[in-house]
């Protein structure tokens, strides 16, 4: 019998046993901590104090931690391995995964149906009555690939070495189980006959097996963007032998079946005026569009959104500044569960580099005018490099608004609406986006759409393959570095407005 030890977590009041040598990191991964650069000693996003027990001081946390933090106790998870009953101080991060009940027309159908958007940080998952659109059902959960990066071209890394099949059987296990959870809570016993999946084009190449060797690099060619089908049994799913799963068609290298079930879910392709789509997850995808012509483009935007490359940054989860407004000329910032602050997500970084432009602390060419660091709460701040990269991101994905635009003839004063996708959409302040210039619609055009892709990935299971399939093909992929407007364009929009619009 293996020897075992025991595992205690604070504050979230967990306590477990554990198998000696078993990993840190795979042992603290479900419980909600990030591995943001994949496990590899290079951030310090997965930092955890030691109260009790023995975990060595390592190489790669001399360098990265100071001699005090040290000495607080303070280590890398993905550093260690499990030696001794340890008791570790642990931030208690739920993960809040945006869902979908919106309603829509539709033809009924016999049995059950699953929609599935397969996100690269969260899966959401639904369980629907094909008879009367009914949702029965709703799992969610953090991707279990994120143990191997946040982003997605760490992971795109980690399987060019050699990690790729693991990538693939992580998720397809993963969601193996939320569908066996999603049945467990059905109270239909009517049989599952279709499962939707749609997710960006990493995921798609990573569940279905295909190579990511041609995205790791220019020119940046998938291996395929087709629709893929599968049989319960080659997934080793717990449904019956007859049902029918699809991975929906990719629309470009970076921009996935989840932008396309966006695009069906706002209606963008019926519209006779230009709308465009807005999608900032880890990655940033932009659709500008109507029933005559839809163009779609791809920008490496998102992880500052999601707090990925941001010293303090985090998911929108326990203890995240997601709001940060000025009161009498004072900061105050939100953190979701209302408890002590420990990170600073999208939402709450767009909200103090706002507050931070009122209050002179940053100037319009990104400047800091205080030093070192812009406090926000408790031990949470904003430095110069958090301003930088968010200043890279908005600036491409703004940009790449406007090229798209005029792609299509017209200026963003053409555009009837703008549909905000995804967590990051629902919660942003559109007042604080028009005030960095990630936005410069009035905010009656900017729409937060919620979960986009789930809401389209329901959709398919009552719409005929081929019609998304063609409308897959109608969509174009603009390569925004090869327009010769996009990098004049993209230094400009890097600059905060010098006021208020």
């Amino acid at each position: 019998m293996s020897a075992t030890c025991q595992l205690r977590l604070h504050p979230a009041g967990r306590e477990w046993e554990v198998p000696v040598g078993k990993s840190l990191q795979d042992m603290l991964f479900d419980h909600g901590v990030e591995f943001p650069c994949g496990g590899k000693g290079r951030c310090q996003g997965c930092r955890v104090r030691l109260l009790s027990g023995s975990l060595p001081v390592s190489e790669e946390e001399r360098k990265l931690l100071s001699p005090a933090e040290l000495q607080a106790g303070w280590r890398l998870a993905c550093r260690h391995q499990i030696a001794s009953d340890l008791e570790l101080e642990l931030a208690q991060w739920e993960m809040p995964v945006l869902g979908d009940h919106s309603a829509f027309a539709f033809t009924p159908r016999a049995g059950l149906g699953i929609a599935i958007d397969l996100g690269t940080t969260t899966l959401a998952a639904q369980l629907v009555d094909l008879q009367t659109g009914h949702i029965l059902a709703v799992s969610t959960a953090l991707n279990s690939q994120a143990r191997h990066g946040a982003d997605l071209m760490t992971r795109v890394g980690y399987a060019l070495q050699g990690g790729a099949e693991e990538l693939g059987r992580l998720i397809r296990d993963q969601l193996g189980k939320l569908l066996q959870q999603l049945q467990a809570q059905s109270p239909s016993h009517q049989p599952v006959t279709h499962v939707v999946i749609v997710g960006n084009t990493v995921m798609h190449h990573l569940f279905c097996g295909l190579s990511v060797a041609p995205l790791a690099g220019h020119p940046f060619k998938p291996s395929s963007l087709a629709r893929v089908h599968f049989q319960p049994a080659q997934l080793c799913w717990p449904l019956p032998p007859s049902a029918h799963i699809e991975f929906l068609p990719s629309l470009a290298a970076f921009v996935g079946s989840d932008v396309l079930a966006g695009i069906v879910a706002t209606g963008l392709h019926e519209s006779r005026e230009l709308v465009a789509l807005l999608d900032l997850g880890t990655n940033g995808e932009v659709v500008v569009g109507n029933r005559e012509r839809i163009l779609c483009a791809s920008t490496a935007a998102g992880p500052a959104f999601e707090g990925a490359r941001i010293a303090m940054g985090m998911r929108a989860a326990t203890g995240a500044i997601c709001a940060v407004e000025i009161q009498s000329g004072v900061l105050n910032c939100r953190v979701i569960g209302g408890g002590e602050a420990r990170g600073l997500c999208g939402s709450g970084l767009v909200d103090a580099v706002a507050a931070g432009l009122e209050l002179k602390c940053i100037e319009f060419g990104g400047r800091m005018t205080v030093s070192p660091s812009m406090p926000l709460a408790g031990n949470i701040t904003l430095n110069p490099t958090d301003v930088r990269e968010l200043q890279l991101a908005k600036g491409a994905i703004s940009a790449g608004l406007q090229i798209l635009t005029s792609h299509l003839g017209a200026t963003l004063d053409g555009l009837k609406t703008l549909h905000l996708a995804g967590a990051f959409g629902n919660y942003i302040s559109r007042a604080s986006a028009r005030r960095i210039g990630l936005l410069h619609l009035p905010m009656n055009r900017i729409s937060p759409a919620g979960n986009t892709a789930l809401h389209g990935a329901r959709r398919a299971l009552f719409e005929e393959p081929a019609a998304w399939d063609a409308l897959a093909r109608r969509v174009e992929h603009i390569t925004l570095n090869e327009d010769p407007a996009f990098h004049d364009l993209y230094v400009a929009e890097m600059l905060f407005p010098t006021h208020p619009f």
